[in-house]
């Protein structure tokens, strides 16, 4: 099946080469030049990727990709012309699952893409064998991609349902935020630990009963991150 990659951007120098060159490469391509645009596009059809600007003449990136993760798993590429650490960590903070820092080259755009769609795939085909993991209340079933606390449906973008899949895998084992980083971001990622820590800081935010607290993921600290078996 053909994926579907909807462009945000309102650059027009930016955008059409983008959209050309991904058509090329048997993309079917979505078109917004506004965050607004964008969000109405994705209440009218499904997409299998957004590529989200973060300077848009109504909305901000940011604040765009917060409203998608509000009810969307879809993957999200930030587009951001600043290079800073900081505006990485706001892009990922806000539910993004990668970003690329203006000028880009497309040949690194498009690789990034594919890997995205690509452990996307491996992960929706994964064995049916422990397919379902729980942990107290919280069961995690890899089939359908569903997790829930106490019976109820806990909405996790892609980054945060593997990175909790690949805790749950191995509780009773701490588990470094480098190895994590490995296998949830793919080896040849480049970033830093506070991607890691951003993204278990969401997870407690939406499982644990009190997040400065947790007893679900515990920090091991100066190494990583740790789910006790039951």
């Amino acid at each position: 099946m053909t994926p579907t990659v909807l462009v945000v951007e309102d650059d027009p120098s930016i955008a059409e080469p983008l959209e050309y060159g991904l058509r090329k490469e048997g993309f079917e391509v979505v078109s917004a030049r506004a965050g607004k645009q964008a969000l109405a596009a994705l209440a009218e059809r499904s997409v299998d990727m957004v590529l989200l600007d973060v300077m848009l003449p109504d909305l901000s990136g940011y604040e765009v990709c917060r409203r998608i993760r509000a009810s969307s798993n879809v993957l999200i590429i930030m587009l951001t012309a600043r290079g800073q650490e900081l505006e990485k960590v706001m892009g990922l903070e806000s539910g993004a699952d990668d970003y690329v820092v203006k000028p880009f080259s497309f040949r690194e755009l498009l690789a990034r893409i594919r890997a995205l769609l690509r452990r996307r795939q491996l992960d929706a085909g994964a064995p049916a064998a422990d397919a379902v993991l729980q942990i107290g209340a919280v069961a995690l079933d890899r089939n359908t991609r569903r997790v829930t606390r106490h019976g109820e449906p806990v909405n996790l973008s892609p980054r945060e349902f593997a990175l909790l899949s690949y805790l749950m895998e191995h509780a009773g084992r701490a588990v470094s935020r480098q190895e994590l980083a490995d296998a949830v971001w793919g080896e040849n990622w480049v970033g830093t630990p506070r991607t890691v820590d951003v993204h278990v800081r969401w997870l407690r935010e939406k499982l644990e009963d009190d997040p400065s607290n947790p007893s679900l993921i515990e920090t091991v600290y100066g190494f990583g991150y740790l789910i006790r078996r039951p």
